[in-house]
């Protein structure tokens, strides 16, 4: 007969201690050790999806191994089609995070219609809501196809039997932190819940071939709850991110094994679902001011997609004896960097002035290739001097003052010329090996100081 025992677990990082702690060992994090019940003993509940001993697979030498291109099944989305890499992978496992209220279930939804249009069976497993509350979401939505299945269910064993007999082409669990295993004793979300059930479904994902996407709580931090471990189980994570108060939602791939990471793709919000926006630039600079000091653009790749948005400073005298250091869209470490490079390099006095810096539009960048569009900004505003309103600037800067060259800078001028952009300044190293396109004039700089004098004038 199995025993019970006792063990406290971590809810942040799956660490399992056999007293509790108030602060964990592993993550460092205070008041997260949990009490759950652990089985020990010969329970055989475990092992109920054990491969049989005489299919088990054998090693195979890397040359005799045959690849095939698995088919992907496609949505009415492009956005979306790109973020997973060009399409849903069949016996796939994604997992999905976001803040509540976000747009999560508003998107599966329409996905998963869009799949059940094409006369493919599509199970949605709600944990959160009835059936009832979904056909509401769906009737808001215009879905009226018939090989959409709606189970409202968070018993795991009973989402396994409904599965095997639909035997659907797609499944949504929304969400994870709601399906439980009846024979963990610990509560649905803890981490051996969580854990064990995302296995369950990996395992049936791959057996069968099923493309499975479950829904993730996030934390007050923007992470998806619970350990690590369980997006290094799942193959792409994505996270929908946005403003609850506004109409665009970004959704952002941080990891996929069948894709490019770190692509994003960019839906607005409207009465009727979700909807993409095709030109995310045009979005970012619609509103943005001319003749003003401190605006910069810049050239980002998101992906394997350039996105051109703006980054505003605002250099201001402090009040305070310690100048205040924001950012907004960015990593804020590298602000204090880039303003040391221009007082030491480039002779500005700004070791007693505030700085604001943000990028326009909600978008997150992390790339070092913008590095030069801040300094700049950061100039222009201290200088009180306009850049000129068709520039796009490009390019990393070095604590020596230098400007480094950076990648896919073809992708980053072609999408300046098409939206109409004069000028664009770019590493002079980046200047060989291809041809510019004649609609646009590209000025390559080495220092910091030489990008200041092409965009504000040697003033």
């Amino acid at each position: 007969m199995a025993k019970r025992k006792i063990k406290f677990v971590c809810q942040e990082c799956g660490y399992e201690s056999p007293k509790w702690m108030g602060k964990c060992p592993g993550c460092h994090q205070w008041n997260t050790l949990v009490e759950e019940a652990a089985m020990t003993g010969s329970g055989n509940s475990r092992h109920i999806f054990q491969t049989n001993s005489q299919t088990s697979a054998k090693p195979e030498k890397i040359t005799a191994i045959k690849s095939e291109k698995e088919p992907r099944m496609t949505t009415d989305m492009p956005e979306l089609n790109r973020v997973l890499g060009g399409g849903i992978v069949p016996g796939s496992l994604v997992l999905i995070g976001g803040d509540p209220g976000i747009g999560k279930s508003t998107l599966l939804l329409q996905v998963s219609a869009q799949i059940a249009d094409k006369q493919l069976p599509v199970l949605y497993i709600s944990g959160e809501e009835s059936s009832r509350q979904t056909k509401l979401r769906a009737e808001r939505l215009n879905i009226t196809s018939d090989e959409l299945y709606v189970l409202s269910e968070t018993n795991l064993q009973d989402v396994i039997t409904q599965i095997e007999q639909i035997d659907p082409k797609f499944v949504v669990i929304d969400s994870i932190q709601t399906i439980f295993k009846e024979d963990i004793t610990s509560a649905p979300g803890s981490v051996s819940q969580v854990r064990e059930c995302t296995s369950q479904l990996m395992r049936i994902a791959k057996s069968k071939g099923i493309p499975i996407f479950i829904v993730g709580h996030v934390t007050k931090e923007g992470s998806i709850a619970g350990p690590r471990l369980l997006e290094h189980m799942v193959d792409s994570v994505l996270y929908f991110e946005g403003e609850r108060h506004h109409t665009f939602r970004i959704l952002r791939s941080v990891k996929n094994r069948f894709g490019s990471t770190h692509e994003m793709g960019i839906f607005e919000m409207k009465e009727k679902g979700l909807e993409e926006v095709l030109n995310p630039s045009e979005i970012f600079l619609e509103e943005r001011s001319q003749g003003a000091a401190g605006s910069i653009v810049v050239a980002s790749m998101e992906g394997t997609r350039p996105v051109l948005v703006e980054i505003q400073a605002l250099i201001s005298p402090t009040s305070f004896g310690n100048p205040r250091r924001m950012a907004t869209g960015l990593d804020t470490s590298r602000v204090p960097l880039l303003m040391a490079v221009l007082e030491k390099r480039a002779g500005l006095l700004l070791q007693n002035q505030d700085a604001y810096i943000k990028v326009a539009g909600g978008v997150k960048l992390d790339e070092p290739a913008i590095d030069l569009a801040v300094a700049l900004s950061i100039a222009s505003s201290f200088r009180e001097q306009v850049s000129n309103g068709d520039d796009v600037v490009v390019g990393e800067v070095g604590l020596t003052g230098e400007v480094r060259r950076v990648a896919r800078i073809e992708q980053r001028v072609q999408e300046a010329a098409k939206l109409g952009f004069k000028r664009v300044i770019i590493p002079k190293k980046n200047l060989e090996g291809w041809t510019p396109p004649s609609s646009i004039e590209v000025v390559g700089v080495s220092t910091v100081q030489e990008a200041m004098q092409v965009t504000l004038g040697d003033r």
